[in-house]
């Protein structure tokens, strides 16, 4: 996957032109030629193959030899809302939220939360965001949303419309004690000093479940990670019983 660049202009024609880091990357540390093939996304969801068509200081343009839809997503939305940690913890919970495959985290504004999800931070972030997606392979870009106070994150994802919310604090049940149908899913990390009574008590009200990651204090990032990688696993083990059902039933079914 190291040869995978990413275009900021989405493409629709044969020929793309990089530019910025992008460009400087292909140009200055991988030495690249005239025709050169490379593969490009542009966060529709598909890959291009292409090849090194003219090269100059700062940008290079690119033939479109062929597209390729390149499916690597979830089969359901997983976005997380997470009171951000400090410093490059930041970066790390980024890469490896895109390498699991969320669809997009919220930076939460919290009583108790340390850094601030500023404009500046916001842009790090969606940087780190893109680099990660080149080493994993995904084509569709995980989304950094705008901050969001905790009444209006708890708000989201009305239960009516058969979205799961699950909120990480201790005397919850564990996730593999709740049922795990495929549905989509909002997730809640608090800050380092953990979520607030009455922020506990707002959410359990709103109709999110507490769920209750072991007897070990886990720093956010840790947290994040680890409840994410849990409900797609829990997703995929309900995907593969359901497959397997559908698939005794059919068996039964033959003369």
């Amino acid at each position: 996957m190291s040869d995978r660049f990413y275009s900021q202009v989405p493409i629709a024609t044969e020929q793309v032109t990089l530019d910025g880091s992008e460009a400087h990357h292909m140009l200055h540390v991988m030495r690249a030629k005239i025709g050169q093939q490379v593969t490009l996304f542009d966060g529709s969801g598909a890959e291009f193959t292409a090849e090194a068509a003219a090269l100059h200081r700062t940008t290079i343009r690119l033939r479109i030899i062929d597209r390729h839809p390149v499916d690597r997503e979830l089969p359901f939305l997983l976005s997380v809302g997470v009171a951000l940690p400090k410093g490059d913890r930041q970066k790390w919970l980024v890469e490896k939220l895109t390498e699991l495959g969320v669809a997009s985290l919220v930076p939460l504004v919290t009583e108790r939360g340390a850094a601030q999800p500023t404009a500046a931070v916001l842009g790090r972030l969606r940087r780190s965001v893109i680099e990660a997606a080149k080493q994993c392979g995904r084509n569709r870009l995980m989304r950094i949303e705008e901050p969001q106070a905790w009444d209006i994150w708890i708000a989201t994802g009305d239960t009516e419309h058969r979205c799961r919310r699950l909120l990480a604090h201790p005397g919850g049940r564990t996730l593999v004690e709740l049922p795990f149908p495929m549905l989509d899913t909002l997730l809640a990390i608090g800050p380092e000093g953990g979520f607030t009574d009455a922020e506990t008590a707002a959410a359990i009200a709103a109709g999110w479940q507490i769920v209750d990651l072991g007897p070990r204090i886990l720093r956010v990032e840790t947290a994040a990670v680890a409840i994410s990688a849990v409900a797609i696993a829990l997703s995929a083990t309900s995907i593969r019983h359901v497959d397997h059902g559908a698939a005794v039933a059919g068996s039964q079914a033959r003369p």
